[in-house]
Order: C-alpha cells, then sequence, then structure tokens
C-alpha cells in the first residue's frame, strides 16, 4: 500500500512538473537573475494587456533603428521597440530569436522606459534560408525586464512579461509582473 501512495506522488510531481503550460522557452534553461528578482520580494505587480504589430504613424521604429515594434495596450500604453540579436529555424518550421526590447510608454497614466531581453519560440508551416516561411502556427516569448534600465515610472523596476500569439486575432496578448 505504501508502494502505491509512494508511486501516486511521484506520478503526481512529475506531471506537474512536465505540464504544457510550462512558460519556460527551453526545458534546460536556469531562471536569469532578472526573471527572478521581482519574486525575491513581495509585492509584485501583475500586469496584463494586448500588443499587436504597429502601424504606420504608431511607433517610429526606424529613427530608434528598431527591427519592428509592437504596440502595446492595456496595463503598459506605448510602442516595444525589437532589436534582433540571433535568430534560427529549422526545416520543419522550429523558429527561434533572441533579443533586446526598448519600451516607451506609461503605466498608470506615468510615463517612462525599460529594457527587455527576449526569447520568442514558434512554429512555422516551414523554413527557407533559416528564416520562417509560410504562416505561423504557435508563438510564445519571454521578456525580462533589465535591472537597473528602467526611467520614470519604471524607474528600479524588475520583473518579466510574457506573451502568447493569438494566431486567430493576430494580436499578442501578455501577462507578467512588475516588481517596484
Amino acid at each position: 500500500h505504501k508502494t502505491f501512495i509512494s508511486l501516486s506522488l511521484l506520478l503526481a510531481v512529475i506531471f506537474f512538473a512536465c505540464s504544457k503550460d510550462n512558460n519556460s522557452v527551453s526545458k534546460n534553461e536556469a531562471p536569469q537573475e532578472e526573471q527572478t528578482s521581482a519574486n525575491k520580494g513581495a509585492g509584485a505587480t501583475q500586469i496584463s494587456g494586448i500588443g499587436y504589430y504597429a502601424t504606420s504613424g504608431e511607433c517610429d521604429y526606424e529613427s530608434q533603428g528598431a527591427v519592428y515594434a509592437i504596440k502595446m495596450t492595456g496595463d503598459l500604453e506605448g510602442c516595444l521597440y525589437a532589436f534582433i540579436d540571433d535568430f534560427e529555424c529549422s526545416p520543419s518550421g522550429t523558429y527561434r530569436e533572441e533579443g533586446r526590447e526598448y519600451f516607451v510608454g506609461t503605466y498608470n497614466g506615468q510615463p517612462g522606459t525599460f529594457w527587455t531581453t527576449y526569447k520568442f519560440e514558434a512554429k512555422y508551416e516551414g523554413c527557407e534560408n533559416g528564416a520562417p516561411l509560410g504562416a505561423e502556427i504557435f508563438g510564445r516569448c519571454q521578456h525580462p525586464i533589465v535591472v537597473g534600465s528602467g526611467t520614470g515610472v519604471f524607474n528600479g523596476v524588475s520583473g518579466q512579461l510574457n506573451f502568447k500569439d493569438d494566431i486567430e486575432a493576430g494580436n499578442f496578448p501578455y501577462r507578467g509582473h512588475l516588481g517596484f
């Protein structure tokens, strides 16, 4: 009887540790300092909203030297400028991208800026010459805030944003936390 209970508990631990809702980009990646710093103290504020590719006139990503910009709505209002540092795409359509981002906008009506690093993973219909080909099937990314990079309302901020692409709606819902 003890063996059955022990095996049941072990299976429960394995099941929850390996669930599909795990937000990590890589199963072998250890948490980084900037990802965990907001969790060290009490008072992390949960945030959420929706991002979408900025249209002409919304975010001037060219003047920032960025590759593209995400228009942020919800708890964070503003522009998230993306700077791609590395990417790869396998023949099966698995795409991985890493880079930095610069957020310029407001939180609770107060202006400020901060930097993130990010890791994006997605599945596309295929790849050609190292770049995605065809429609995106699913995608998600993690954006730890670079500690010490905040200005204005974000002075001293830490935390992380997590995006999960909504393919049907064509936008990027985000959730995360800010620690001040």
